[in-house]
């Protein structure tokens, strides 16, 4: 597979997002959203994904976080369709459980061309750190519906939220990392009857 890296700007009346990747890095990461723990969270997409990310944003922050969130989800979701490309030689299917404390979650992800969501993360609580968590919703269904890819998430217990999120970020950057590499019996081939992704 050649280098899979892309860049999209997506400018609104609400938010102005770049979203910078590499597919094949190292978990290089680097943020400017004004939102902190949506950083903390992106982070470990890039770590644990081994993808490096550099997302700048300008949203109406004054008003609330959704915005900003959901099309940093959008504009993330966009990068990782151009950067991948045509598929061949992908594991395309990739899977997670990710533990921290008494947390657990799940996480599995198909390239599929086909966006799907379904996002099953019982929150104990509303926010943390004065971030709405009903917001990792936004910002999931953002990025299946632009990457084109379907996404199950399940956390399977937890009773802190911080550790709760934390889980699924970490197993959504483990994940991305199973289904992006390279399947070397697969070289050159589009992994789909179909033939086409």
């Amino acid at each position: 597979m050649s280098q899979r890296s892309a860049s999209v700007t997506r400018n609104t009346l609400e938010t102005q997002i770049t979203a910078s990747v590499n597919l094949d890095g190292t978990g290089v990461a680097k943020f400017d959203t004004g939102i902190p723990f949506l950083e903390h969270m992106l982070d470990q997409i890039a770590r644990h994904g081994l993808i490096d990310l550099d997302i700048n944003a300008k949203g109406d922050l004054h008003i609330d976080d959704h915005h900003t969130v959901e099309d940093i989800g959008i504009t993330l979701g966009q990068a990782f369709a151009q950067a991948v490309g045509d598929k061949k030689g992908m594991t395309r299917y990739g899977h997670a459980y990710v533990p921290l404390d008494e947390a657990l979650s799940r996480v599995v992800i198909d390239f599929s061309g086909r966006p799907g969501l379904v996002f099953a993360v019982p929150f104990t609580r509303a926010s943390v750190g004065g971030f709405d968590v009903d917001l990792f919703s936004e910002f999931f269904h953002g990025f299946v519906n632009h990457a084109q890819v379907t996404l199950h998430i399940d956390n399977l217990r937890g009773e802190n939220t911080h550790h709760q999120i934390e889980t699924v970020f970490k197993a959504f950057g483990r994940a991305l990392r199973m289904a992006l590499s390279a399947d070397e019996r697969m070289a050159g081939v589009t992994p789909s009857t179909k033939g086409v992704l």
